[in-house]
């Protein structure tokens, strides 16, 4: 039989910090996803938001992909209350040190790296449909395209820093010493 002192493994502050984070984080975003559910659902007719959609798509349609969205936006607010309650049970767990939490974080940060390196292509998609600036506009307006650019720039970096961040934190929940971690509570092991 192994001896009590060598089966307890500590609480590593990453996770602890990790956990926190996410708890304050998922915490506000479940309450204000919450908040425009219901304000979506209640202040926004979806049957007359389509018909004055399919009335603006006749006289300049939109790219198949913004009409999807349009005609589900109300779903969208669903999802991104689901996602902030899944994520803030996870966090829960993940502060317990369950290891099912750790699993379904490594899920959730996998598809935070996808989800970002998806949105690099997002300025890029938008720029089509900016207009073009006449030579004989206003010099305020002539800066636009610089704007648009620090706009763009800083998009693409900070889809790379979250989407290198949430790569990180995979990659570190799926580290032998994290394992050892939540398999030793599972077996009573820490206190």
């Amino acid at each position: 039989m192994a001896d009590a002192t060598s089966a307890v493994a500590p609480r590593s502050g990453f996770i602890t910090a990790l956990a926190w984070s996410f708890i304050i984080l998922s915490g506000l975003a479940t309450v204000v996803s919450l908040l425009q559910t219901i304000m979506i659902t209640l202040m926004f007719p979806m049957e007359e938001m389509r018909a004055a959609m399919r009335e603006a798509q006749k006289s300049q349609p939109l790219p198949a992909f913004f009409a999807v969205l349009f005609e589900n936006f109300h779903l969208l607010f669903a999802a991104a209350f689901a996602s902030s309650v899944v994520t803030l049970v996870a966090s829960i767990g993940l502060l317990k040190r369950q290891n099912w939490a750790r699993l379904v974080f490594i899920v959730l940060m996998a598809f935070g790296v996808v989800w970002n390196l998806a949105g690099l292509g997002m300025p890029f998609l938008m720029s089509d449909f900016l207009p073009d600036i006449p030579a004989h506009a206003q010099p305020e307006f002539q800066n636009f395209r610089l704007v648009w650019y620090v706009i763009t720039g800083f998009t693409i970096l900070t889809c790379l820093v979250f989407a290198g961040v949430f790569a990180w934190v995979v990659k570190r929940l799926m580290s032998d010493d994290i394992k050892r971690e939540f398999h030793a509570v599972q077996e009573g092991g820490i206190t």
